[in-house]
């Protein structure tokens, strides 16, 4: 049986995926995000991150925009941050799992380089435990 003292709130493991999103942004991908919201559903995680693109990212762009920011340099950076969400995986994974209680079985990331927001959706094997609501 869980401990009822130990499950925590929908709102205690959302807040603390940002944490661990936004630490694993820092450390890895060499800045943080701006702002950062994440919503459990089920046993879908939502992670949206708004000011994720740094200064070098945002002159690539740039310096290969063909007018709409869909050139050149658009494509290399979503490449580029894709393969390293791929390369970083299994760190997310364990970092998510660490949170939520259950394994990730699929990951899903888009970033807009036209707004600088970046998308991760995580599956997750199983509803993560949850304490209920308070009623007042």
């Amino acid at each position: 049986m869980v401990n009822a003292k130990h499950v925590k709130s929908q709102g205690e493991i959302e807040a603390a995926v940002c944490d661990v999103i936004s630490r694993f942004q820092q450390e890895y991908m060499g800045r943080g995000p701006r702002d950062i919201h994440t919503h459990l559903i089920d046993n879908k995680l939502f992670v949206h991150l708004q000011g994720v693109l740094t200064a070098a990212e945002q002159r690539l762009i740039e310096s290969h925009a063909n007018g709409n920011g869909n050139g050149r340099g658009a494509e290399l950076l979503k490449q580029l941050r894709s393969h390293l969400v791929l390369t970083g995986r299994p760190m997310l994974e364990a970092m998510v799992r660490d949170v939520t209680g259950a394994q990730p079985v699929s990951v899903h990331h888009d970033i807009s380089t036209a707004t600088g927001e970046e998308v991760i959706v995580f599956t997750l094997s199983a509803v993560p435990s949850v304490r209920d609501k308070k009623r007042k």
